[in-house]
């Protein structure tokens, strides 16, 4: 199997746990993640993409595993990410790619329903993570 994109995963908890997310202007709700380059580990991915995405600096404290999306036949990489920075509840980040967008990051409940405002394949990826995370996402 060929991971070809990673995903880092930013947990924080308040009253229940959350995960790092932001909204796409043109594609709607979304994770952190990117195509890991060649020779580049998933985990050099993960922390890479969350600096260029999200404009933050972090370190993979565990793997959480991989998942196939059926919809775009690509296998991603999630790994859990440290950040020692106190985050916001919600901010703004230009990414240069794709020519340049403002993304607007804000704390996702994991126990919250996914609406129609998350883009489908993120909406497959988190239903995968929650499962992953088991009792620490209820």
């Amino acid at each position: 199997m060929i991971i070809t994109k990673a995903c880092p995963v930013v947990l924080r908890t308040t009253q229940t746990l959350e995960i790092l997310a932001f909204e796409h202007p043109l594609a709607g709700l979304q994770l952190v993640k990117g195509s890991v380059e060649p020779n580049e580990t998933t985990a050099a991915a993960a922390i890479r993409e969350l600096q260029e995405e999200a404009g933050i600096t972090g370190n993979v404290i565990r793997n959480l595993g991989t998942w196939h999306s059926e919809i775009t036949g690509q296998t991603w990489a999630f790994h859990q990410c440290h950040v020692s920075a106190d985050l916001p509840d919600s901010w703004t980040h230009f990414a240069e790619d794709d020519g340049g967008h403002c993304f607007r990051f804000f704390w996702h409940p994991l126990g919250s329903e996914l609406t129609n405002e998350w883009h489908p394949i993120f909406k497959g990826a988190l239903t995968t993570l929650i499962e992953k995370l088991g009792s620490e996402a209820r």
